[in-house]
């Protein structure tokens, strides 16, 4: 008879990868390992590869789980009704807010996602795209001109975007002068004034 799911489940599934993001954010991905992220859990090893057979595994959970999230935030977030300027604002700050907390999990997406298999990057790769389509929709509609075949700046300038929100984390202080919400209107002004000007 199959074991039944404990009610906390997701719960417990989260906060070990949180704090397995943690140790991998710390040691790095070469030098954490399965035994040092059981013990900062306080499980045991067996435990651990019982949910996750391998760390590879365990990265991919992480930082498949973080884009769920965000690419979930973000759809519910986006109102097609509203100007695309306001549209804009709305999911950088929705972005910059759900990176709130996931510093670590972000550290491990971008330095460890390309060491994974394959199989486990093409699905970390198609809930990134959803994402960046999302945006670069956006700005197409702002300046359809970016779209131009023999000058194609749409992606540039997405992902010049998306540089300003994936980096904040290196420089970016909880309770400094600069708030969350005060980026976002920053990063989204530099991107709503620059695009004026690209041809």
């Amino acid at each position: 008879m199959a074991r039944t799911r404990a009610a906390d489940f997701e719960e417990k599934q989260r906060d070990l990868l949180n704090k397995a993001a943690a140790v991998f954010a710390e040691l790095g991905m070469e030098k954490a390992s399965m035994a040092q992220i059981a013990a900062h859990s306080q499980m045991s090893k067996a435990l651990l590869y019982h949910y996750y057979p391998s760390k590879d595994a365990l990265i991919f959970a992480i930082v498949f789980t973080h884009l769920e999230e965000l690419d979930a935030a973000i759809e519910e977030a986006d109102d097609p009704r509203l100007p695309p300027q306001q549209r804009l604002r709305r999911l950088v700050g929705t972005v910059l807010d759900r990176y709130r907390g996931a510093d670590n999990h972000h550290k491990v997406q971008l330095s460890a996602t390309p060491a994974l298999p394959e199989d486990m990057r093409a699905k970390i790769l198609a809930v990134e795209r959803r994402i960046v389509r999302r945006f670069a929709a956006i700005l197409r509609e702002i300046n359809p001109g970016l779209d131009n075949p023999q000058r194609p700046l749409l992606t540039p300038v997405t992902m010049s975007l998306f540089g300003m929100m994936n980096w904040v984390y290196m420089w970016f202080r909880e309770g400094g002068p600069i708030t969350r919400e005060d980026y976002a209107e920053i990063a989204t002004t530099l991107i709503l004034e620059g695009i004026k000007a690209v041809r």
